[in-house]
């Protein structure tokens, strides 16, 4: 299942294809990259974003949604530009002031969410103990709010460009799902600062499998490099099983 960000909200009928821009769909579709999963890909209502004036949700057409090509794949769209410097930065250690997650985002619609989970594992056939969850941004709080909430439903998870609060690690940690964590070092939406707390509060649970990734070189865009390389789909398919049961093949 893969969680999108906050531009790619929408109504879930004529809006549906604006899923289409990033993650492993694009990939799978625009891209035409082989991906041996049953991708699902759903979309989060706007809960009001439509009139909050946000540039990349108010302008943005359907012109913007790629579309397969017959023959060949179309251009990547440019890397987002960047005035930050490469650097080292300095975590934020107490979050109890941090809000643990964005307003209105995927927790909105979790029942939802498992609701598809179920009726796809009835509809097609599925190997239950191969459900993985990756999201960016928005999508990346997803994934973390998912699997805290859900731990016994996946059998690894990656968030990308969105962290999780310490205060959602005790299921993860206590079910050991496999965690590959990424960040991009340029971001200037979701600052990498704000990553390190609850991946420390992961170790600190006894969690033996966390991975985490920082594209120093890359702004919040870091999702491209993620989806469109091979490392993150094998590292998925090594595993099998779900929550505690959940081991590598």
């Amino acid at each position: 299942m893969f969680l999108h960000g906050n531009g790619e909200r929408g109504n879930g009928q004529d809006e549906l294809d604006f899923v289409l821009m990033q993650g492993p769909l694009y990939e799978a579709w625009i891209q035409k990259k082989d991906l041996p999963f049953i991708i699902i890909s759903p979309q989060l209502p706007m809960f009001g974003f439509d009139k909050k004036d946000i540039d990349y949700i108010t302008n943005r057409t359907k012109k913007n949604i790629p579309n397969r090509l017959i023959q060949g794949v179309p251009p990547r769209p440019d890397a987002f530009a960047t005035e930050l410097a490469l650097r080292r930065t300095v975590s934020v250690i107490n979050m109890n002031e941090v809000e643990p997650l964005l307003p209105y985002g995927w927790e909105k619609i979790e029942k939802d969410l498992i609701v598809i989970l179920d009726n796809v594992e009835k509809s097609y056939r599925v190997s239950r103990g191969q459900t993985y969850l990756s999201g960016l941004s928005y999508g990346g709080f997803g994934t973390w709010y998912m699997a805290s909430k859900h731990p016994n439903r996946f059998a690894a998870i990656a968030p990308v460009v969105g962290w999780g609060h310490p205060s959602l690690m005790e299921p993860i940690a206590a079910e050991n799902i496999p965690v590959w964590q990424f960040a991009g070092g340029r971001d200037s939406s979701i600052d990498i600062k704000y990553f390190y707390a609850g991946l420390d509060k992961l170790e600190q649970l006894g969690h033996k499998n966390v991975r985490f990734t920082v594209h120093e070189d890359k702004a919040h865009d870091a999702w491209t490099r993620v989806y469109s390389g091979d490392d993150l789909y094998k590292w998925f398919l090594s595993f099998e099983g779900s929550g505690s049961s959940s081991f590598k093949k």
